[in-house]
Order: structure tokens, then sequence, then C-alpha cells
């Protein structure tokens, strides 16, 4: 090894590549580090507008509820309202059905009057 003969051209081409290397590798360091610290900037930005978005659609959805509420007790308001007014409505055909029958039986009872006063002429 003590005669080992290197040119220098070589050992110079070799000091530039190792050079080259060398550099090339922090500059992948540091687009890697500034990649990094873009994507946790991005990450955050997104937590928070999934956080906002979340808070916005959940008070959107309770307004929505409250609506859903409101119908409800409107449709339960008129379906008192409607059963009063069948109840009403079925109370008149009762009062109709009795004052038909009394007028069938006051029809019959008339009838033979009738017949009664044109047998007196």
């Amino acid at each position: 090894m003590e005669n080992l003969k290197l040119p220098v051209a070589l050992v110079a081409a070799m000091a530039v590549q190792l050079a080259a290397g060398v550099w090339w590798v922090s500059q992948q360091a540091a687009t890697i580090a500034s990649l990094e610290e873009t994507v946790g900037q991005i990450g955050s930005k997104m937590a928070i507008e999934d956080n906002v978005n979340l808070k916005r659609d959940v008070q959107s959805n309770a307004e929505e509820i409250e609506d859903v509420w409101d119908d409800i007790d409107e449709l339960w308001d008129e379906h008192a309202s409607m059963a009063m007014t069948i109840n009403e409505i079925n109370k008149l055909k009762q009062r109709i059905a009795l004052v038909e029958n009394d007028l069938k039986y006051i029809n019959r009872d008339h009838n033979g009057i009738m017949d009664m006063k044109g047998g007196m002429k």
C-alpha cells in the first residue's frame, strides 16, 4: 500500500462528487423539513376549519330540530282541533238521527189521524 499511486484528477473528481453528494443531501433535508412544517401548518389549519364547520353544522342542525319540534307542536294542535270538530260532527249526526227517528214516529202517528179526518166528512 506504500506504493499506491492515485492520479490527482481521480482524487479531485471523488472529492467533488463527495462535496456534491453532501450538498444534495443537505438540500433534501432542508426540503423535507420545510415540507414537514408546511404539512403541520396545513394540518393545524384543517383541524381549525373542521372544528368551525362542525360547530356551524351543529348549530344548523339544532335550528332545524327546533323547527321540526315547532312543526310537531302545530300538528298536535291541528290534530286536537280536528278531533274536536269530528266529535262535534258526530254529536250533530246523533241529534239528526234522533230528530229523524222522532219525525218517523210523528209521521206514523199523524198518518192515522189524517185518515180518520178524511172518513168523518
